[in-house]
């Protein structure tokens, strides 16, 4: 019995280990991510991001609550985020996407013109020095990244 006992544990302990693995996000996919935040921050003068796990950890589980509905719904937890989704989406693509608001912002005036910019804002916010994203495939196949 207690070698039944064992085996169970070991094989729950690979579940919950491959089920971790699994969330963590490729290493290209992270870069890409990163690559163009800096970009933008760069064009800015504000310096570059690094990646947070807990951070990461935060979004890939509010991606994961996503799954069914892959509404555009902010968790309201603690941290700034923007959100994103579509077929194939991946976290450079959204990136560029928030980017497209920088037509938006008035560096004078330091506000939003004529349409939204909050997007692109949350990628060049000076204060930030860290970063994480998730991404999840919704039941209608779009990819949701939050971050």
């Amino acid at each position: 019995m207690a070698f039944n006992v064992k085996l169970i544990l070991g094989i729950f302990t690979i579940a919950i280990i491959m089920t971790h693995v699994a969330a963590i996000l490729p290493k290209e996919e992270i870069d890409g991510f990163i690559k163009e935040h800096n970009i933008a921050r760069a064009e800015v003068g504000n310096g570059p991001l690094k990646w947070n796990e807990t951070i990461a950890e935060y979004a890939q589980a509010y991606a994961d609550k996503r799954i069914e509905d892959c509404q555009m719904e902010h968790s309201m937890g603690p941290y700034g985020e923007n959100l994103a989704s579509g077929d194939g989406m991946t976290g450079a693509a959204a990136t560029k996407y928030w980017v497209t608001e920088k037509e938006f912002y008035d560096y004078q005036q330091n506000k939003c013109v004529r349409d939204e910019c909050g997007h692109y804002l949350g990628v060049i916010w000076g204060k930030t020095t860290y970063v994480g994203c998730g991404i999840s495939k919704c039941k209608n196949g779009q990819n949701y990244i939050p971050y």
